[in-house]
């Protein structure tokens, strides 16, 4: 399923994400200093990657346990993976040019109505 094979990609990417900022980590004063904005959104986007990977992979085995309806569980598989691609885009965006900042909403939204989609469609076979 997509959503299995895209969490398992998140992780290799985080992996590498980690890796490549991990080595400027050494350095106090790297892109502003530990508590600056731009290295707080790229330790953001690096932990996107591996918390949204963990939640497209959960999706993927809980489904299989709920007989949701069709189009919410394609609705909520996209909406899963569009946030799992623009919440790392957006965190690291934003750590090049701030004004991406405000961009946080659409993967946001993406998260929220995939999570909504598949609670809806599992109430609905609950009631059923």
């Amino acid at each position: 399923m997509l959503n299995f094979f895209v969490g398992w990609v998140c992780f290799l990417l985080g992996a590498i994400a980690g890796a490549l900022i991990g080595l400027g980590f050494h350095r106090e004063d790297w892109l502003g200093g530990y508590q600056s904005f731009r290295r707080r959104m790229l330790r953001l986007g690096h932990i996107a990657f591996f918390g949204l990977g963990f939640v497209n992979i959960l999706f993927a085995l809980s489904i299989d346990d709920m007989s949701i309806q069709d189009y919410l569980t394609r609705a909520a598989s996209l909406l899963l993976v569009g946030g799992a691609v623009t919440m790392p885009l957006v965190c690291f965006l934003s750590a090049w040019k701030p004004v991406f900042r405000h961009a946080f909403f659409i993967p946001v939204l993406l998260v929220t109505g995939g999570i909504i989609a598949f609670l809806f469609g599992g109430v609905n076979i609950a009631i059923s």
